[in-house]
């Protein structure tokens, strides 16, 4: 079949402009001048024979005929990457960036890294935080290509806090939290031991108030109210804006705080943190790590993949 196609550069500058609605951002991305940018969509349009942006006094925007376009133009550019993705031969090496869930990076997957950088010396781990990645808590379907360039030679994965669903990219469940009560050990043994939920009214609860708008996170009212406690203020104590300040004071003895289990691992095993009580809460939604298709395939993704699923499996589900 012989395709009759206008050229790759100006469909490239087309889909570009469309999704800035603006040459200027448009050229500053494919590092061109406005006014080549302006040459591409001219030509383009006359290849075509109508318009596929109008332009107007201090903006612009896609015609009728533009905004049928744009899809199948930008489906088409993506399959054109992957294509040369695929055959293009790769080290087993090579720079891989990980955003994370900021809790999640520092509480627990810091801890086990030393495992994988023993195992695969030859990937240059690139690790960030961000809130950004714990979904909202009435998120639905998460575009996970959403900073994700197709065109840029670039190997992002990310660890996600939500239910899932994640639009064109490969997703791999890892665990949930159980969110349970910690103290210091001293506190068992102080002269206000906890020994029954209801000694809780003895001591101060620490709140974690870091992120409290973006995902569904268990409350004291909420599990004094499980544990069948009345009489305590459920907002009475320590507030903090930095979930590491809420352990950091548990572990110092400050007071008590309730914490996700598989993020405190460490300290439990070492002694610095216990948990006085067996009553947890639980939560649907889970981490999961999220892989844009287009780089799925890359040796540092697999090799990642492969290791971070053993170290999850690890962990105990509820």
């Amino acid at each position: 079949m012989t395709y009759r196609l206008p050229p790759l550069n100006s469909l490239r500058a087309f889909e570009a402009a469309a999704r800035h609605l603006s040459f200027k951002d448009a050229a500053a991305e494919l590092s061109v001048t406005p006014t080549a940018i302006s040459h591409q969509i001219r030509g383009l349009e006359e290849y075509l024979g109508f318009d596929l942006f109008r332009r107007l006094t201090r903006a612009m925007e896609l015609t009728r005929e533009g905004r049928l376009m744009l899809p199948k133009v930008r489906e088409g550019l993506q399959c054109f990457a992957a294509a040369i993705e695929n055959t293009r031969q790769r080290e087993p090496g090579g720079r891989l960036l990980l955003t994370t869930p900021p809790a999640f990076g520092s509480r627990w997957l810091i801890r086990h890294l030393p495992g994988f950088t023993a195992e695969h010396p030859e990937v240059r781990l690139h690790m960030s935080a961000s809130i950004e990645t714990i979904d909202a808590r009435d998120a639905g379907r998460v575009s996970g290509l959403a900073r994700v360039d197709l065109r840029e030679d670039e190997t992002e994965v990310f660890i996600r806090f939500g239910r899932g669903q994640y639009d064109g990219c490969r997703v791999d469940r890892l665990f949930s939290p159980r969110y349970a009560v910690v103290c210091s050990p001293r506190l068992l043994f102080s002269m206000r031991p906890l020994k029954v939920p209801a000694d809780l009214r003895w001591h101060n609860l620490l709140h974690d108030e870091s992120i409290m708008e973006l995902l569904d996170r268990p409350t004291w009212a909420e599990w004094l109210h499980l544990a069948g406690v009345s009489g305590i203020d459920p907002d009475a104590g320590t507030h903090f804006s930095d979930s590491g300040l809420v352990l950091s004071a548990a572990i110092d003895g400050v007071g008590i705080a309730l914490a996700s289990q598989p993020l405190v691992e460490a300290e439990v095993a070492a002694g610095r943190l216990v948990q006085p009580f067996e009553l947890v809460i639980r939560r649907t939604q889970a981490y999961y790590l999220v892989v844009p298709e287009a780089v799925a395939e890359r040796p540092p993704v697999q090799s990642f993949r492969q290791w971070l699923l053993r170290e999850a499996a690890k962990v105990v589900q509820p």
